[in-house]
């Protein structure tokens, strides 16, 4: 089968199509597989990439393939999901260390991670929010936010970040939404009660501190700004922050929780039910063939167009 390798730390030009044996139906205890019709490309990815979490995966040397979110259809019957069933879900990538991703033809799958994609959501879509819907919500949960309270998130324009406004909106709390100058109408309707202009942190706090002088009961940090927030934060406030690089150290009371989603099917399955009824919006900015992968890297370095960039497969 046809996978995408990291062949060496670097920019997208260490990424090469390669071909690895393909899965044998149970070969692997307890999984299935997944014939993959679409994966995300997570930020994460580009970090990984690169190199700058090479002291966090320990012993796993290129090359290895990237990837985390995948929509597909099942190889192997599971649980409640007959042969050909349509599904998306998420690799805990981290957790698992494997080298295994989703830049690749066919998966192995932990039957608990899968979730039906209803057949009104198609599979680039479907694979655009695995990951960043489950970063949203147990970024919210860890910041445990009574209703009322004001939540400041920051790349709101990007999926995760427009995802945690629509939660935070619908969990009762007062959105602060940081984001690319434009969105600001969709945002609105989308939960969020102001919408801030993107810009440098020092710009970014002080438009924040000028319409809540005394700061935000806490902060989603989608837009991975760190430490340069903690300024807009109320003393004994909550700061969820989702990249293990950019996790500022606590200061006056405030209660710094760092964020890696593990996956939960059922929230997946629930997510994935309010797209189809267009209660909930996710965001694709490019769907590009995987042989085109390092330059869907590049252009979501780029970030010119906010959203999911997703491979099809």
């Amino acid at each position: 089968m046809r996978v995408v390798e990291v062949t060496a730390y670097g920019g997208p030009e260490v990424l090469r199509m390669a071909r690895r044996p393909e899965p044998e139906a149970g070969a692997e205890p307890g999984k299935v597989r997944v014939r993959l019709k679409a994966a995300g490309v997570n930020q994460a990815d580009l970090r990984i990439r690169a190199g700058r979490y090479a002291d966090s995966v320990g012993p796993l040397k290129p090359p290895f393939v990237l990837g985390t979110d995948f929509a597909g259809k099942l190889l192997d019957a599971a649980p409640g999901m007959p042969v050909g069933t349509r599904v998306g879900g998420f690799v805990p990538w981290f957790e698992m260390l494997t080298g295994d991703g989703t830049y690749a033809e066919t998966i192995w799958a932990d039957p608990e991670w899968l979730a039906v994609i209803p057949d009104e959501v198609d599979f680039t879509v479907a694979a655009s929010l695995p990951l960043a819907s489950a970063t949203a919500q147990q970024g919210l949960d860890r910041l445990a936010l009574p209703a009322g309270a004001t939540v400041l998130v920051t790349g709101a324009s990007a999926v995760v970040g427009r995802l945690a406004v629509q939660y935070a909106s619908a969990a009762g709390l007062r959105v602060v939404a940081v984001a690319h100058e434009g969105d600001e109408p969709e945002l609105r309707v989308l939960g969020a009660d102001h919408v801030v202009p993107r810009g440098v942190p020092a710009d970014v706090v002080a438009k924040v501190l000028a319409g809540d002088p005394d700061g935000v009961d806490g902060v989603f940090d989608g837009g991975i700004f760190g430490e340069a927030l903690l300024p807009v934060v109320k003393d004994g406030g909550a700061f969820a922050a989702i990249a293990p690089d950019r996790v500022p150290a606590a200061e006056r009371g405030i209660r710094v929780e760092t964020v890696r989603a593990v996956p939960d099917a059922a929230r997946l399955a629930e997510s994935l039910r309010k797209v189809a009824a267009r209660e909930l919006v996710t965001r694709v900015a490019d769907v590009m063939p995987l042989e085109e992968v390092a330059e869907a890297h590049r252009r979501a370095e780029a970030g010119h167009r906010p959203g999911r960039i997703v491979l099809m497969i």
